[in-house]
């Protein structure tokens, strides 16, 4: 198929002075208040370190280092496919039922290009279906996420401390654990801006890796700890991957089908479920032709 050139999407609402800016490789932006949209400069991931915090050499972390490899595969896979987002952008009430829930759907691509020796990551959306919007309401706009494997990235090495965390079986497959916790006052993929400052997140987790190929399968981060000096008191992410499968030739990439976010202030609790279908991969063809010369 051929490429098609997409929307830079950017969002950022505010109200009352303040507003939230997550950074998770690409963008994402939430807040409390009005609607709006603001262009905002995409940021680029820093040229690899020496590493200062190498993972521990164990028979449990093989796997971790086979998807420490493949983390840079995904990025460039991730430039040759487009498909399909569903996103639901949801008020969780106290009872833990969605109050109020709002869907659209778009043509989604990330773009990654290496500059300079870092990895720039942007995504891009073409609008297919407008969710109705109900101005009286506050959602929380969620991009980015799709990007968290910048955890793993050799960008990163030193900002998180990896263990492995034993075996889970899901569906036959058996998985190994690795989890993550971050190092305080390192560099982060994950950041809030409030009132013109950065804060890095916190953010500690579990990978769920395919011991044979490396394929990162699950990834769940939170925050380590409340910042409700700052607003926030929770936020957690969960985004699946699979094994999608193209034909003429024949290819499989592992790309995600899913991500679900929750944050939570004090007042309010916002949960958004991205869903990744109808994956389609780019295809450069070359058609050589022998002219014969006139006379």
């Amino acid at each position: 198929m051929s490429r098609r050139r997409g929307k830079r999407i950017s969002s950022c609402i505010s109200r009352q002075g303040w507003s939230f800016l997550l950074v998770a490789g690409a963008l994402l932006f939430f807040s409390r208040g009005a609607r709006g949209q603001a262009s905002v400069a995409e940021p680029s991931i820093p040229s690899a370190p020496a590493p200062a915090n190498p993972a521990p050499a164990s028979p449990g972390m093989e796997a971790f280092q086979k998807a420490r490899q493949s983390v840079d595969k995904f990025f460039e896979q991730s430039t040759n496919v487009v498909c399909t987002e569903n996103v639901s952008q949801a008020v969780v009430g106290k009872n833990g039922k969605v109050d109020y829930r709002e869907d659209s759907v778009f043509d989604y691509q990330l773009q990654s290009s290496p500059t300079s020796g870092s990895l720039k990551l942007v995504e891009s959306r073409d609008t297919r279906k407008a969710a109705f919007r109900d101005s009286s309401r506050t959602l929380l706009i969620t991009n980015g996420f799709t990007a968290m494997l910048l955890i793993m990235h050799p960008s990163y090495e030193s900002s998180y401390a990896f263990s492995p965390a034993g075996q889970e079986s899901v569906d036959g497959v058996t998985y190994d654990k690795i989890n993550f916790k971050f190092v305080p006052g390192a560099a982060s993929p994950a950041a809030l801006q409030l009132r013109g400052h950065t804060y890095p997140l916190p953010l500690s987790g579990t990978i769920w890796i395919e011991p044979q190929s490396g394929a990162i399968a699950k990834l769940v981060a939170s925050l380590d700890s409340s910042l409700s000096d700052l607003g926030l008191q929770g936020l957690r992410s969960e985004i699946h991957y699979a094994k999608i499968q193209f034909h003429d030739p024949d290819e499989s990439y592992w790309m995600p089908i899913s991500a679900i976010i929750d944050v939570e202030t004090a007042r309010q609790h916002w949960r958004n479920i991205h869903r990744f279908t109808g994956y389609k991969r780019f295809r450069a063809t070359i058609r050589v032709e022998d002219l014969e010369a006139k006379p």
